[in-house]
């Protein structure tokens, strides 16, 4: 289990453009990761919409949004297309990276029949540690807390956990 001030998992994924995105890629950027079960159903969509709209208040603070799933690149693909999604999504259809953060959920039955990642969030600091960490998410309001709290160790130097 991951806590803050670790060292982030390192990982290389494909997005949606079938392009390698690599964690280091950010390095000397703040980066929002988050993990999301499935492409294009309710809640997922909402958060990535969410995430979209408010993209510049996160590029304003020197941030990056990164979403994984288990997704295929194809399902990425229409994805994006479909909720003009302006980020990445990574897919991760081994799980190596979903483990690695912790984010695999097997808690329900649904989850271990569909293999499905965790709604979880990582922010992680410009040195590639773990600054900040959402294991229990609820869509309605997340974009707004990721950023609040993002702001808020940016101005504080301050590490919390949730």
């Amino acid at each position: 289990m991951l806590e803050i001030g670790d060292k982030a998992p390192l990982f290389c994924l494909k997005n949606s453009e079938k392009e390698e995105i690599c964690l280091n890629d950010y390095k000397g950027k703040w980066v929002v990761l988050y993990f999301y079960p499935k492409d294009q159903t309710p809640g997922c969509t909402k958060e990535a919409c969410d995430f979209t709209a408010n993209l510049n208040l996160f590029q304003d603070l020197n941030a990056v949004v990164l979403g994984i799933s288990a997704d295929s690149v194809e399902s990425h693909t229409k994805f994006v297309q479909k909720e003009n999604i302006s980020f990445p999504l990574l897919s991760d259809e081994s799980f190596n990276v979903i483990k690695a953060y912790g984010a695999k959920d097997s808690g329900s039955i649904l989850s271990r029949l569909m293999s499905l990642a965790k709604r979880m969030t990582f922010l992680i600091d410009p040195e590639g540690n773990i600054a900040y960490i959402w294991s229990k998410v609820k869509v309605t309001g997340h974009t707004f807390d990721v950023h609040q709290t993002l702001k808020n160790l940016i101005e504080h130097n301050d590490v919390q956990v949730r």
